[in-house]
């Protein structure tokens, strides 16, 4: 199978990381940052959610958050989208602070967010669906450059999930859970994302089609074109696909390094339930 509209191999890069005590820091000295954090926090009323979170995401790479249920992961993407307000820090994508910037705006960016749960349109077709991540385009480019009856569906999404090639004309609620993972995960890329989060992909997902969904991922960073944010549960998973990781417990980064350190950094134990 070949993704030759995205794919563009990348040479070896040399990461090196560092823990800060006081807010857990990964630094990268050889990928760009398409986005940075820090020192970010927010609360829920009296409840300090996020505490002085900082990190980088680098492009041409797969960084994985991992933790258990409630410690902050999907409040932490909330922040980076721009559906919830922090309290105090910074977020810079691509060089620009973007942190007082509405969800929208992040989009125009380049910024995809596939939420946990899916959240597809169920009445309205795959193919309806799909070209609905064609507003973020029309936001950068004009109206005319994101027009999807213009532009058309890129045809590496049908290679990376053929079935919603077959599936067009169907209404995006009656596809199963996996289906509509890929079918959520296609209308993020058609806005050609610089930053692609995921948040618990895996979530009720049937084995072969979690396969499919990795095999995507791995394509979509070798290709250069994205930095990738995972956020799962699913260590085997998160494992096979990161560059580097970081842990969240409470709010916090507790632990950080790069993908092939995590058995040797035993963070299965830190997210095991």
């Amino acid at each position: 199978m070949s993704w030759a509209p995205i794919v563009r191999r990348l040479g070896e890069s040399t990461w090196s990381e560092m823990v800060n005590t006081r807010a857990h820091r990964v630094l990268l000295t050889d990928a760009q940052a398409m986005l940075k954090v820090d020192n970010l926090n927010q609360y829920y009323g009296g409840s300090h959610t996020l505490r002085g979170i900082s990190l980088e995401f680098p492009v041409g790479a797969v960084t994985t958050l991992l933790g258990r249920n409630g410690v902050g992961k999907t409040t932490f993407l909330k922040c980076l989208i721009g559906l919830l307000p922090v309290a105090s820090g910074s977020v810079h994508f691509n060089g620009k602070d973007i942190s007082k910037l509405p969800p929208h705006a992040r989009a125009a960016l380049g910024m995809a967010y596939v939420p946990q749960g899916r959240e597809i349109f169920p009445r309205l077709t795959v193919q309806e669906n799909i070209e609905m991540g064609f507003a973020a385009l029309s936001s950068r480019h004009g109206s005319l450059e994101g027009d999807s009856a213009k532009r058309g569906v890129p045809a590496y999404i049908f290679e990376m999930f053929p079935i919603l090639k077959e599936m067009l004309k169907r209404r995006g609620g009656d596809l199963s859970g996996g289906q509509q993972q890929q079918l959520a995960i296609a209308r993020a890329l058609v806005m050609q994302p610089k930053l692609l989060m995921l948040d618990e992909p895996t979530e009720g997902i049937q084995p072969s089609i979690i396969k499919d969904i990795e095999r995507a991922i791995r394509k979509l960073a070798a290709s250069g074109e994205m930095a990738i944010l995972l956020v799962e549960q699913y260590y085997d998973f998160a494992q096979s696909l990161a560059d580097h990781y970081a842990v969240m417990s409470r709010g916090e980064i507790v632990k950080a390094g790069t993908g092939s350190e995590m058995a040797n950094d035993n963070v299965r134990s830190l997210v095991a339930i």
